[in-house]
């Protein structure tokens, strides 16, 4: 019995990579962490809080015990990504937790982020989310702008700082496989489609260092991409320049919605009108279950939100931009 048929969510990637769907608030195809099972095991995102122990079972499963699992990567501290660090570290006591130094202090320390969280989710913080523990501070490993992994044996995950998305985000890329772990930074992908979203919620969200970000992640030249939301892409070039364009689209329409004087329920509702035609997923023929699944993990209204931060913080004294 192979692996993926023991355990429906995992799929082996190559090269003892493995997808984990973490099962955010009990979807599936939301959320995927990754495990590298090297000399040096390694963890890449952590999924939410609920998710430690579907991650932990699964984990058990290929062959990860609790004293097995050496590191353990996010490439931002939002809460679908990290929101299960401090579980994780309780969980695999021996292993590191590496995460960009901008949040670093919040792992240590999430009461702030947790209260921000609160303010835009409120009650159903609990139900998506749950709690981010603490993780010990002699644990964290805060990389710079620039850091390594060490996998063992040779290997390793080299990590660039890539804002736009999170001013805390990093991408990973495996010097073994030429993997690229994007987190949010390239977008949402969704496997049932092909559909790519951007990722553009507040307060951090800036477009041309978005842009930047995926030229960099070009640069790279990766053989794959690894999406967090959701799954392995091994169009790089094709996929990495619908990501660009889909963030300069979503910015378009926002600036109009913006200049037309519109609130934000009503600019939501006209970016939404003019960009589903993009997106299979919202299509006549698709199943209605998968656009509400994809704007679970890329809401069209923290979207424009995002933009227009963004828009009031770099366009204020110019409306029309």
């Amino acid at each position: 019995m192979d692996e993926k048929t023991a355990n429906p969510d995992v799929t082996p990637l190559g090269h003892e990579v493995f997808q984990i769907d973490t099962r955010m608030a009990g979807y599936d195809g939301i959320t995927a962490g990754y495990l590298i099972r090297s000399d040096r095991p390694c963890l890449v995102e952590t999924g939410t809080a609920p998710s430690a122990p579907v991650v932990r079972d699964t984990l058990a499963r290929l062959g990860i015990g609790a004293d097995d699992l050496a590191t353990v990567v996010v490439t931002h501290i939002h809460l679908d990504h990290a929101g299960g660090a401090g579980d994780i570290a309780a969980m695999y006591p021996g292993a590191q937790i590496v995460v960009h130094r901008r949040g670093a202090r919040h792992l240590a320390d999430p009461s702030r982020l947790m209260a921000s969280a609160k303010a835009v989710y409120g009650d159903a913080l609990d139900h998506f989310f749950g709690v981010l523990a603490p993780v010990p501070a002699d644990r964290i490993v805060a990389l710079d702008d620039t850091g390594t992994v060490d996998l063992g044996g040779g290997r390793r995950l080299d990590s660039y700082y890539s804002p736009g998305h999170a001013k805390h985000h990093v991408g990973l890329l495996d010097s073994a496989t030429g993997d690229l772990y994007t987190g949010d930074a390239a977008g949402v992908y969704i496997p049932d489609t092909g559909d790519l979203r951007p990722a553009t919620p507040p307060p951090d969200f800036d477009l041309e260092v978005a842009l930047a970000t995926v030229r960099r992640f070009a640069a790279l030249q990766p053989t794959r991409l690894l999406f967090s939301h959701y799954g392995p892409v091994a169009e790089v070039a094709q996929t990495l320049d619908r990501s660009a364009e889909e963030i300069r689209v979503w910015v378009e329409e926002t600036r109009r919605a913006r200049a037309a004087g519109l609130d934000l329920d009503h600019a939501v509702a006209m970016v939404v009108e003019r960009t589903k035609s993009r997106y299979a997923a919202f299509g006549p023929e698709a199943d209605p279950a998968l656009g509400v699944k994809f704007d679970r993990i890329s809401g069209s209204a923290s979207n424009v939100s995002g933009i227009m931060y963004w828009l009031d913080k770099t366009e204020a004294q110019d409306p029309t931009g």
